[in-house]
């Protein structure tokens, strides 16, 4: 059976189609979906950006504050042991809320700075690197390797930017990759 123009299958997203090591996939997968929340966010006005969707209780912004903060806990504090603020003082709401008093220029800022971390610890690491101990995790056996925590940053934005498409058809009725 042919199919016409409109029935075939988009090309694959992230990494081209050439690319089968393990690294630059997970690597490239990661770039695609942090492209793929700029995308997601494009086009919407500040109050947007920062308003809660009903009936899901978070704002866009929120979600990229809340992905920065993925971003510092599993790379920062997990991968490289680093003494840093995992969480919100405020706890888990804190995470996804944005005070009114602080501008999305800053919380933008502080998603790129921890993007911009990430990428330069990973920069100087093997896959199979384990964790170092102290930060997140304190024993050995706890410690996972590079890959797995790349793995778990993946779904956090695969999951995640998902949401965001539904929150944005909510916003606005715009719909897609």
């Amino acid at each position: 059976m042919q199919r016409s123009p409109q029935q075939v299958p988009a090309l694959l997203d992230g990494p081209g189609v050439d690319v089968s090591d393990t690294g630059e996939l997970l690597l490239g997968y990661l770039e695609w979906y942090r492209e793929a929340l700029m995308r997601k966010i494009s086009g919407l006005t500040d109050e947007r950006l920062r308003t809660p969707v009903a009936p899901l209780g978070w704002s866009p912004l929120g979600l990229v504050q809340h992905l920065g903060w993925v971003e510092r806990r599993w790379m920062r504090w997990g991968f490289a042991a680093e003494d840093v603020l995992a969480y919100p003082p405020d706890g888990d709401g804190a995470e996804w809320s944005i005070p009114a008093d602080r501008p999305t220029a800053e919380v933008m800022a502080a998603y790129c700075a921890e993007v911009t971390t990430t990428n330069s610890l990973l920069a100087h690491a093997e896959l199979a690197d384990k964790a170092r101990l102290g930060g997140r995790f304190q024993r050995s056996d706890q410690a996972p390797s590079l890959e797995r925590i790349l793995f778990h940053l993946l779904q956090e934005y695969a999951r995640h930017v998902g949401h965001l498409d539904v929150a944005r058809e909510l916003i606005d009725g715009q719909t897609g990759e």
